[in-house]
């Protein structure tokens, strides 16, 4: 990385992968995150060759004229409100005042371009602006004001920006900053703006997280059946966070929203990152729990929430190195069928609860009063002093029904593993995981969907009795 300057004199170099070392107790070093002293194996000659030779035919023809075009015309959007990709920061104050010259006499926002367009919002491009200097700023590629750090800052303005533009339902989100900035280290930048659409809008992989009118829902949907995996592999570390009140919403919308680029250690990152792309959100589930896995030890031991919930944002550096996180990682499955299985208990008890509660609807800002499962809401009850209870009482009224929760849980994932099995069994030959691999984990109008397959089950269950009492007659 010699291209790689540094203007600050904590910086004693870069490291393999292009993030700053810095030097020993200076305000950098304590603050950063990051470790230096990598695991992985090392590769063969041989095998570099044949993935070098691999690359090399490997063609995107059709990509970059499109991408051109999202960019060229965000550009003349950008030369509207004089904003540039290449000077970011001073685009900031820009935007702001770009925003109050929008403003009617009502105080009311207006547009700049007049009639119908597809520009970029204002809001949207100031966020990004906020984000790109947020994302990864010890990596040489955009750290600083040098000419590498400046370009690599303005690919991924236009990466977002364009991508905002090219798919306006989705925009931008926070998150989306570090996947975009993770691409563009390992590829070109028209490479990397097509993958991040693959990535966000195939089912196999993010589809639906980014989206705005479901963004909180679908991360609370995501963080509830996380719960029920936590739940039911790792019952101990489950009713000890329960009884801390550390919900895995607190902790997985930055590992999940990220894809665990958070982690201190590059080479295990790049690892899930592998896996991701070829497995699909079910690794993001197993990488979470096999963190859980390693980490419960210690986290049983911990008695404050101050203590346990700084331990699950910033993963100690001996529990992400690749020889410990990936050996655990390759023998922590999480099944695509069992996430369906999570997700229609999920289901079912967010509707039991509104049903109890008179709605019949699921908006997005009812879900928050659903975050807590069944048998999570002890009795308000007061002592003999007219006190509320503490919580180890609380938590010993949440575990008087927990063996009975858990059983109707168990019952219901039975149910809805016989007839996934019993669907699967009626395919024609071949890959049994194709059915649900390109279905988005999550499934709008499960109610309808849910109804009609049972309506449909009943009925060719009663075609097949009505036809077996026949044959006995017959007989």
């Amino acid at each position: 990385m010699s291209s790689c300057r540094s203007e600050n004199h904590c910086v004693v170099g870069f490291d393999q992968f292009g993030f700053a070392v810095f030097r020993r107790h200076c305000d950098k070093w304590k603050q950063q995150h990051r470790s230096h002293e990598y695991s992985y194996p090392s590769v063969s000659a041989s095998k570099i060759e044949s993935w070098q030779e691999m690359l090399s035919n490997w063609t995107g023809a059709g990509a970059s004229c499109t991408t051109k075009e999202y960019v060229q015309d965000l550009r003349c959007q950008l030369a509207n409100l004089g904003v540039t990709e290449y000077r970011v920061q001073v685009a900031i104050s820009t935007l702001d005042n770009a925003d109050t010259e929008r403003a009617g006499p009502d105080g009311r926002t207006r547009n700049l371009v007049p009639g119908p367009s597809l520009e970029v919002g204002i809001e949207t491009l100031r966020q990004i602006v906020l984000d790109v200097e947020r994302s990864f700023p010890t990596h040489c590629s955009l750290m600083g004001r040098n000419p590498e750090a400046k370009e690599g800052q303005a690919k991924l303005f236009r990466i977002l920006s364009a991508y905002a533009k090219y798919n306006p339902q989705i925009g931008y989100c926070q998150g989306m900053s570090y996947i975009a900035a993770m691409l563009l280290m390992n590829m070109r930048e028209e490479d990397a703006f097509w993958a991040l659409v693959v990535l966000l809008e195939k089912p196999k992989y993010l589809a639906g997280f980014y989206e705005h009118s479901l963004h909180t829902y679908v991360i609370q949907r995501h963080a509830k059946i996380f719960q029920q995996l936590l739940k039911h592999r790792m019952p101990c570390l489950w009713q000890h966070m329960e009884d801390l009140e550390v919900a895995p919403l607190l902790f997985i919308t930055t590992w999940f929203l990220t894809l665990f680029t958070s982690l201190p250690c590059w080479d295990s990152v790049l690892v899930i990152w592998d896996l991701i792309i070829l497995d699909g959100i079910n690794v993001i589930f197993s990488t979470g729990l096999c963190i859980l896995q390693l980490l419960e030890p210690r986290l049983l031991t911990m008695s404050d929430v101050s203590l346990l919930l700084p331990t699950l944002l910033r993963i100690p550096v001996d529990v992400s190195r690749y020889n410990v996180l990936v050996p655990a990682l390759w023998i922590t499955k999480v099944h695509k069928w069992e996430l369906d299985c999570m997700q229609s208990v999920v289901l079912e008890e967010e509707e039991e609860a509104l049903l109890s509660s008179g709605r019949h609807s699921i908006p997005a800002a009812a879900v928050q009063k659903v975050t807590k499962l069944n048998g999570r809401n002890a009795p308000d009850t007061k002592g003999a002093d007219g006190k509320r209870s503490t919580r180890s009482s609380a938590s010993t009224a949440r575990g008087a029904g927990q063996q009975e929760t858990l059983k109707n849980t168990l019952s219901k994932m039975l149910k809805i593993a016989r007839c996934y099995l019993r669907d699967l069994s009626r395919l024609p030959d071949g890959p049994k995981d194709n059915p649900s691999q390109d279905r988005p984990l999550i499934v709008q109008g499960h109610s309808k969907h849910r109804a009609a397959a049972l309506s449909s089950k009943g009925q060719a269950r009663k075609v097949n009795s009505g036809r077996g009492r026949t044959e006995r007659a017959s007989r």
